[in-house]
């Protein structure tokens, strides 16, 4: 601990010397050339490289752009360039003293700007981590009702969910648990203490955007983010004009789904506005396997002052869903379900005190519920029995950011945050009340800061930060985390080759207990308070290689990832005693032969190994054997087709054989779950009337299988509506 501690102090340290606490404006003449560079859509784009050249094509100034895009030369030249990978090059002559604005047309295959990288907005040509981003269209295009269907087709990760839509959907990154991802809407954190997180649930309604940033990245976010950070942006209001924007969704299909939906947004005076509700029914197949669900989100802001903007977010979900058991083994239970409720609300004050310093200032409220309930015994089920759970999970945060630039090729962040988490566990056995443990009230706070450097130099890009961790559980954890990118080439003028970029990370990540490992006062599973957080430590490495004048990307990533600590349960109590390795690669391969046209094709080679088990001869978790419910080999194939008012989104899935068990009583011994494969398929037509007519085929093949053991997934899935915007 003090050698982490004492390396993550020096590496702060190194940063230091490069932080100017304050950048003094360059002086405005005559021959100053100022402006800002945006996307085709309007959104301003930070660290383009801007430069002048005079008649003769010799370069006179140069800069980049700043967090709003904006930027200032001195000189007296004739042309101005911006330049940014994922863009198409932009250049017209200019006048001394004249103000530009730069629009830049986005590249066949486009990069994006993202925030989950760095805590700041920095385009993905510029930042080493691994980044997928699902934009609003690509989401519009695959009509998914809900997030884990597009988190499906993202290389590294898999999902696994016990049956039909609103079955438990969990999520494994390079080989990491469920509970080791980070989880974010809008900033506000949504994991229960611990990790935990049901993405069953989870709307893909009213999203802007999907960051999902695969490796540790508990530098920045601090506790459970180890195997990935996954990110919703929810839509801002932008209307034309003046008046409110309105929208309404109606579809149905098979297994009696009903979805149905509306949304209002706009803009008044300084002030915008977005607000959406959505309900969805469905039956799903069989006996007591029906889903209700109702989604709301909002995201409101104001411009208190041409320098300080107010945001708010709301958002929530409440749900009930039938859990009828491993149906494939027996006949389903009768009546046991799940009611879930979500929600949060979150408010931030950003303050842009000078051109080259930025606050932000958040407080946000987050509660989940979980109340599973089994109140008659259906024989002669084994395992059936009568329970009555309720998991209740409450987090107040509050956190404070600063950054500062320098001519916006080195800024620093400095953050800090403060977490207060509730829990109440109850557990009540109907059938036998006096066996039933007395409830269980917790609570936890956690404390961390942040320092972080950004740095270019020419094609070679630096981020370096470490987050000094506190919490009441575990006491205090030092993780820091390197990443480097490096552009070989650029690629310009190359109609053949594009931008040639390297990258590297190293990271270290942690992962607090859940409230049951530490408080449960259950006889069978007893809570330990002395556990340690689970760790991870973790190298990666890539290439990304452009073609055919960025028509075409390959992006090619090896990691190392290596668990300890891991908290398992022996004895009738959890200790700290797990041990894993995971190594693989990720293969990526995007081509845009048209505009109209682009695919996307990934593979994820993952060999996962358990290295110390409180069970050292299990086959499911014994010494040498592979992790549970993580394949070997998965992938997906994904072609989006645009033409004048139709669209067609094709996604094919695939995983291979994995370990897995039944956990039945009594025990069947089966250690292995096969693979399968999927193919989902929608299209949809936009009327002149502002009406749009949508169709959704869901496992077109009705490929019957199990992401877990003895749990059946749905077979097809037919689904139709109509989307009215006025």
């Amino acid at each position: 601990m003090r050698l982490r501690l004492g390396l993550a102090v020096l590496l702060a340290w190194r940063c230091l010397p490069l932080v100017p606490l304050y950048a003094a404006p360059q002086a405005h003449s005559s021959a100053t050339i100022t402006g800002t560079v945006s996307d085709a859509g309007g959104a301003r784009i930070p660290r383009a490289a801007v430069r002048l050249r005079d008649e003769s094509g010799r370069l006179v100034a140069e800069c980049l752009t700043d967090g709003q895009g904006a930027f200032r030369l001195n000189g007296g030249g004739a042309t101005l360039e911006v330049e940014l990978t994922g863009f198409e090059r932009w250049s017209r002559p200019v006048r001394p003293g004249e103000t530009v604005e730069a629009k830049l047309e986005v590249a066949p295959v486009r990069e994006r700007v993202v925030v989950t990288a760095t805590r700041t907005a920095a385009p993905s040509s510029q930042v080493g981590a691994s980044i997928t981003v699902i934009s609003r269209d690509e989401i519009e295009q695959r009509e998914a009702l809900r997030v884990v269907e597009l988190l499906r087709s993202v290389p590294g990760l898999h999902l696994a969910q016990t049956g039909a839509p609103g079955g438990v959907a969990s999520l494994f990154a390079r080989g990491g648990e469920s509970d080791h991802n980070r989880v974010f809407i809008d900033g506000v954190p949504v994991n229960e203490p611990g990790g935990t997180f049901n993405f069953a649930n989870l709307a893909a309604v009213h999203l802007e955007s999907v960051e999902i940033v695969r490796g540790p990245q508990s530098a920045l976010f601090g506790s459970d983010s180890m195997g990935s950070t996954v990110q919703l942006f929810t839509r801002r209001g932008q209307a034309e004009d003046q008046r409110p924007h309105f929208g309404l969704v109606v579809a149905g299909g098979n297994h009696s789904t009903f979805d149905g939906g509306a949304s209002v947004t706009g803009e008044a005076a300084r002030s915008d506005y977005s607000l959406a509700v959505n309900r969805l029914l469905t039956d799903n197949e069989g006996v007591n396997s029906a889903f209700r669900n109702t989604a709301w989100s909002g995201n409101f802001g104001v411009a208190l002052h041409p320098r300080a903007a107010l945001r708010a977010i709301l958002h929530g979900t409440a749900g009930t869903a039938g859990t009828p058991g491993q149906v494939h083994y027996q006949r389903p239970d009768s009546d046991a379900h799940i009611r879930r409720g979500d929600g949060l609300a979150g408010f931030s004050l950003e303050h842009r005190a000078r051109d080259n310093w930025t606050q932000r200032f958040r407080y946000s409220y987050s509660r989940t519920r979980y109340r599973s309930l089994n109140l008659f015994e259906d024989p002669p089920l084994f395992s059936d029995f009568a329970f009555d759970d309720t998991n209740d999970t409450r987090r107040h945060r509050a956190g404070y950011q600063s950054d500062w630039s320098m001519r916006a090729a080195h800024t620093f962040t400095a953050a800090f945050e403060y977490e207060r988490e509730k829990g109440r566990l109850i557990s009540i056995f109907p059938s036998f009340p006096a066996f039933s443990p007395p409830p269980v009230i917790v609570h936890r706070t956690n404390v961390g800061g942040v320092l972080q450097q950004q740095s270019l130099f020419g094609r070679f890009s630096a981020t370096a930060g470490v987050r000094i961790e506190g919490s009441s559980s575990f006491g205090v954890e030092a993780t820091p985390r390197v990443s480097l990118a490096h552009v070989l080439r650029r690629g310009a003028n190359d109609p053949a080759w594009g931008a040639t970029k390297l990258k590297f990370n190293f990271g270290t990540g942690i992962k607090e207990p859940t409230f049951l490992e530490n408080f449960s006062l259950s006889l069978g599973f007893l809570g330990n308070p002395n556990l340690r957080e689970e760790r991870v430590r973790s190298f990666d490495f890539g290439l990304e290689q452009r073609w055919l004048g960025d028509r075409a990307k390959l992006e090619i990533n090896w990691f190392d990832n290596r668990f300890r600590d891991l908290i398992a349960f022996v004895n009738t109590t959890f200790i700290n005693i797990g041990r894993a390795t995971a190594r693989g690669a990720e293969v990526t391969l995007e081509v845009a032969p048209l505009r109209s046209v682009r695919g996307v094709g990934s593979y994820t080679y993952l060999d996962s190994q358990v290295t110390d088990s409180p069970s050292p001869a299990s086959p499911i978790v014994g010494v040498g054997r592979p992790l549970l419910r993580r394949p070997r080999h998965s992938g997906s194939l994904q072609l989006l087709w645009g033409w004048r008012r139709f669209n067609v989104a094709s996604t094919a899935l695939f995983a291979g054989g994995r370990v897995d068990s039944d956990f039945f009583f009594p025990p069947l011994n089966l250690t292995r779950n096969g693979g399968y494969a999927r193919w989902d398929l929608s299209g949809s037509y936009r009327s002149p009337h502002r009406l749009t007519y949508f169709v959704a085929l869901e496992n077109l093949a009705n490929e019957r299988y199990e992401e877990v053991l003895g749990y059946p997934a749905l077979g097809r899935g037919v689904r139709a509506g109509v989307r009215a915007e006025f």
